[in-house]
């Protein structure tokens, strides 16, 4: 039987965790339907999920179809939890994107469509609550085609919008035609030939749809049941089965990692070649660990998923989506066996951050255990710690995913946390070229150790390059590695204490005293390097390097689309223009006004709040990350530093611990 790992996807309240809920039904994997209101689906097993009646965490469930074992992957729909959806993306065959009948397409529908389009992963769409008062077909149709600009085949037309006798009727027609043949010039000479057969019309629909070129559209109701059959023919025609070879080495990508009631690390892994079992003893790593012999472990148990539930089984091949068990070190993103897929990211960083407060009597040790636990599950959340004022803070995506954190901490830990006020992540980004050498044993330099620096810009995405201009057998391999992680990880605080995300660096100066020892005695610390040496002197080199560089704060920006009524433009115009918002295109669509420009995150907030009194309640706001924008006005954002300081020369050199004196 083929397998077939397929996403559900959507914004917010589209219906999309009711819709696995009905797949199960109609599979025979549960007797009754959960439903997200009374805290009771199959896929929302966290508390704090039933609670809120939101999908927090990605999960897996299994169901068979006549040719197809479907591992159905239900993701988060609030925007605060997007990387739970960017990590799932790597291990799909297909998707199907829930979208309401009656909101239509939302910004978490354009930001997902175009991620799924990009990546090339076939998806279906379901045009869910056709049974809701306010349904609509074809206007939603036309909106989808509008504002997500991607081919699409309606599989048929929904009757009795808005009420419960709502109904799909199934059926390719003259639409599908035109689509298909755009790209098939096989149906294009058919249909000048004087007729398109059924079949061959129907073949191409399954493969074009397997190539991602077109995205058939369904109309249905989770919660009647309408569409929900042909839906699932559609998943079982129209998208592709796992593909991987069986008796390959073993090559699997990790996802997710949870906790299990012990405590133990749970990995779910997407295995894309070979097999895994239970007792092997596999290495594990990103893809340069992976090849490095990094880390190994033994497998002490595995899980795979069928029939609605996961099942241990003693191995696992290439398709499957497995638990892992005995692997200690494993982290989100990390390859078992031979590297595989590269885990990427599809979605930008988190924006903003916040200081977590202990509460009374919350111990900050226990705290921060409890957030780095919690880190390994979600690494966005980017937990940063200073201790000269004992504080610990998070990354975020927005405020629903503060509450979750507060939640989890008190309801997870019996840690009670507050937050102080949310503030934005900026970024620095190299202005020159600047470059920086301290000698061993000159001009004051404690640390046995030459070490001499370039910096140079480069362009947005790129990351940070680290190049040797000096021989790589000129000193020992260790400590070449020390000057290279050291720089990296100092490259997390810049000249203001914001991370330098893209730039070259280039090792220009390199020396070291080679191993002493006094007669009859050992190895002579106080004579000879060692990585602790390379360790502290490249903070100050590297800083050194940055000053003359330059660098200057970049805030990030969002692109915005603002739907208004007309008359209302007057007074929107000025209130944008007040929150540093750039309209970059005014459009009009019947008696609404479209503005999309572009807005400082750190005022989205603001305008979202006001947007309402502006515009009768009338008006809708969608905003996503787009880039960073140089902050030229006003006072230049500072973060507090959470290292020890290299921009103080003497109060870096007597913080740092070991043979530095002053």
């Amino acid at each position: 039987m083929h397998l077939l790992n397929l996403g559900i996807l959507a914004h917010v309240d589209a219906g999309k965790t009711s819709l696995t809920e009905r797949l199960l039904h109609t599979a025979g994997v549960i007797d009754e339907l959960g439903s997200v209101d009374d805290g009771s689906t199959t896929t929302d097993s966290l508390a704090l999920e039933r609670q809120r009646g939101i999908t927090i965490k990605s999960a897996v469930v299994s169901f068979p179809l006549d040719g197809v074992t479907v591992n159905l992957i239900d993701t988060p729909g609030h925007p605060d939890f997007i990387a739970e959806v960017e990590r799932v993306l790597g291990v799909l065959d297909g998707a199907v994107l829930v979208v309401s009948a009656v909101e239509g397409v939302q910004a978490q529908t354009r930001v997902l469509m175009r991620t799924l389009r990009r990546l090339r992963i076939p998806t279906l769409v379901f045009v869910n609550k056709i049974d809701r008062r306010g349904a609509r077909d074809d206007a939603v149709l036309a909106q989808l085609a509008r504002r997500l600009a991607v081919p699409l085949v309606p599989m048929g037309r929904a009757t009795a919008l808005g009420t419960r006798a709502a109904r799909f009727l199934p059926g390719l027609g003259p639409a599908a035609l035109d689509t298909l043949a755009d790209r098939d010039d096989a149906l294009l000479a058919a249909y000048l030939d004087g007729g398109v057969p059924e079949a061959l019309l129907r073949t191409a629909l399954a493969e074009q749809t397997r190539r991602s070129l077109v995205h058939p559209v369904y109309f249905g109701s989770a919660v009647t049941g309408a569409g929900v059959p042909d839906l699932i023919a559609g998943i079982e025609r129209l998208l592709p089965a796992a593909a991987g070879d069986p008796a390959g080495p073993l090559s699997a990508t990790v996802f997710k990692v949870e906790r299990g009631p012990a405590g133990e690390k749970i990995a779910y892994a997407r295995v894309f070649s070979g097999a895994l079992r239970v007792r092997d003893r596999i290495p594990f790593g990103d893809g340069r660990a992976a090849q490095e012999g990094g880390p190994e472990g033994r497998v002490t148990a595995l899980g795979v998923f069928e029939r609605g539930t996961d099942l241990r089984r003693d191995s696992a091949g290439a398709g499957r989506i497995v638990k892992v068990w005995g692997l200690g070190g494993i982290r989100i993103g990390d390859a078992l066996g031979l590297p595989g897929r590269a885990y990427e990211h599809h979605f930008a960083p988190p924006t903003l951050e916040t200081v977590v407060v202990p509460g009374p009597g919350t111990d900050r040790r226990s705290l921060h255990v409890a957030l780095t636990q919690l880190a390994e599950q979600d690494p966005l959340i980017d937990v940063r710690h200073d201790e000269v004022r004992q504080e610990t803070s998070v990354s975020l995506y927005g405020e629903v995913q503060k509450e979750v954190i507060q939640a989890t901490l008190a309801d997870g830990y019996g840690l009670a946390v507050t937050f102080r006020e949310t503030t934005t992540i900026c970024v620095e980004r190299l202005t020159g070229t600047g470059a920086a050498v301290e000698f061993n044993k000159k001009d004051g330099n404690p640390f046995l150790a030459t070490v001499g620096l370039r910096v140079e810009p480069a362009p947005p995405g790129t990351g940070v390059g680290f190049r040797l201009e000096v021989e790589l057998g000129s000193m020992p391999y260790a400590f070449f590695k020390a000057v290279e992680d050291t720089v990296r990880e100092s490259l997390a605080q810049g000249l203001h204490g914001w991370r330098i995300p893209d730039c070259t660096v280039t090792m220009t100066h390199s020396g070291y005293s080679p191993r002493q020892s006094h007669a009859h005695q050992g190895f002579d610390k106080s004579m000879s390097s060692t990585g602790y040496d390379f360790r502290g002197l490249t903070p100050l080199v590297l800083t050194e390097a940055l000053r003359r560089a330059g660098t200057l704060v970049h805030e990030p920006m969002h692109r915005f689309r603002l739907e208004a009524p007309a008359d209302t433009l007057g007074a929107l115009l000025p209130v944008l223009a007040g929150l540093g918002a750039v309209p970059q295109r005014t459009g009009t669509e019947g008696t609404l006004a479209v503005l999309e420009g572009a807005v400082p995150a750190a005022r989205v907030h603001g305008l979202e709040q006001r947007l309402p009194g502006l515009t009768r309640g009338e008006g809708e706001l969608e905003t996503a990350f787009d880039h960073y924008a140089a902050v030229l006005r006003g006072p230049v954002p500072e973060r507090p530093r959470t290292d020890h300081n290299p921009l103080s020369r003497k109060e870096y050199l007597l913080n740092v611990a070991g043979r530095v004196t002053g």
